[in-house]
């Protein structure tokens, strides 16, 4: 199966989520995380530096779990950062 090729926006989204994962982690440690949502260090570190600009929707949930994020608060961190807008917009996530 050949992949399409990723357009500019989705490598943007893709480091934007690296970069608020990477803030989220603090000064905890790669691998701590990684094993706490049950993926590999080396997973995390390519999603963290944009190398897996479109991880499964279960990675990051697992993510945000082991970092203490809710979906919403990653979702709508991501959309601020890219409007660069000061406030939350109005995001949820349908079951």
């Amino acid at each position: 199966m050949v992949r399409t090729p990723l357009t500019p926006e989705e490598r943007e989204r893709g480091e934007r989520l690296g970069r608020l994962l990477r803030e989220a982690r603090g000064a905890r440690s790669m691998t701590d995380v990684a094993a706490n949502a049950g993926i590999s260090a080396e997973t995390l570190r390519k999603i963290e530096t944009g190398r897996a600009p479109t991880p499964a929707f279960f990675t990051v949930a697992a993510l945000a779990g082991a970092l203490g994020l809710s979906m919403d608060e990653l979702i709508g961190r991501c959309a601020r950062e890219a409007t660069g807008a000061p406030g939350a917009p109005d995001v949820t996530i349908a079951a």
